[in-house]
């Protein structure tokens, strides 16, 4: 990731998130990092300041027949830590795969280092910068043929809710961006703050990246043939020997009819939303607790230090010595 998320607040200051509007800009995406970010807090706090600015000082289309009117103009992002583009509709980056002049000069004032982000089709004005070339990136699934034939260099992942490619990240349409923005969080200030800021905008805390964007039932009924009740059942008791068997048992199911329905649920099949869960819960007691790594490693159900060293790698690519030192204040300061 490009920059340091904490550079500023070790220096008094939240970090500056600024919200590039585009004309015909997706409305539900211009509010998510608004909401999300300035939710962030320790304390009473603001961990980020988050300003929503135009290409120039006019009024911005929203897509659902409504304007906006922004307080900032494309100055704003002169001194942006984290820029984020939401979807738009704007001919040029969604169907020519160009920035128009207003664009490119707004991106221009960016300056190196930031972290830029896209919600939904701001991948396609990022793509159009030329910003994600043989990079992985996201969008919304119902747009990716044209986003492929406009970008053939980028490494699209139509399945994805969002993807993190360090100092660029983008993500799938409208809920995923909260998930995206909710990952930032997490990653910048752990999972107490950014559990903390979903409570607060009433959102689910947490859902992987590599989760798929194809869920059948996002809301599992809780009803009889709802795998809902074993989901929280399990979650309680992730260091225990829990397996895919275990879980169609507590469900009354054959493991078959479990799993498909699990999926439809989930998105997830139910082996990896256990690991998942695991995983989760393990990065949550290296930033809360000084319990040492194989204990973690017990709690969460994984097995030895060994294990969690390898699945901690393969969800973010750190070790867990190197992920709670993240979370770890320096001698003499307070978090």
């Amino acid at each position: 990731m490009r920059g340091d998320p904490g550079s500023r607040e070790r220096h008094g200051e939240p970090h500056r998130v600024v919200v590039l509007a585009i004309d015909e800009v997706v409305g539900y995406d211009l509010s998510i990092p608004p909401q999300i970010f300035g939710a962030a807090k320790r304390g009473e706090r603001d961990l980020y300041d988050v300003r929503v600015c135009g290409v120039d000082r006019r009024p911005v289309r929203v897509e659902s027949g409504y304007t906006a009117v922004l307080d900032h103009g494309p100055e704003a992002l002169e001194d942006a830590q984290t820029v984020i583009v939401p979807g738009t509709r704007a001919r040029g980056p969604r169907v020519d795969g160009v920035l128009t002049p207003e664009i490119a000069e707004a991106l221009a004032r960016i300056p190196p280092g930031a972290r830029i982000m896209s919600i939904c089709t701001g991948a396609f004005v990022l793509a159009a910068a030329g910003l994600l070339d043989g990079r992985r990136a996201a969008t919304h699934w119902a747009h990716v043929d044209a986003f492929r034939r406009l970008h053939p260099r980028v490494e699209l992942d139509e399945d994805v809710l969002f993807v993190d490619d360090g100092d660029v990240l983008t993500s799938a349409g409208l809920g995923a961006g909260v998930d995206l923005c909710l990952h930032v969080v997490r990653s910048d200030h752990g999972t107490a703050v950014s559990n903390l800021a979903a409570r607060s905008c009433v959102v689910p805390p947490w859902r992987e990246g590599g989760q798929s964007q194809f869920i059948e039932r996002p809301l599992p009924e809780t009803g009889e043939g709802s795998t809902a009740a074993t989901q929280e059942w399990a979650s309680r008791r992730l260091a225990d020997p829990l397996d895919v068997a275990a879980l169609a048992e507590h469900a009354s199911m054959s493991v078959r009819t479990f799993s498909r329905r699990f999926r439809a649920e989930t998105g997830l099949p139910p082996g990896a939303w256990l690991i998942q869960q695991r995983v989760s819960h393990a990065r949550q007691l290296l930033e809360t607790t000084s319990l040492p790594v194989d204990r973690v490693a017990a709690e969460a159900g994984l097995g030895s230090a060994a294990s969690l060293r390898a699945h901690l790698n393969a969800a973010i690519g750190v070790s867990p010595l190197a992920y709670r030192r993240t979370f770890t204040p320096p001698a003499g300061t307070t978090r």
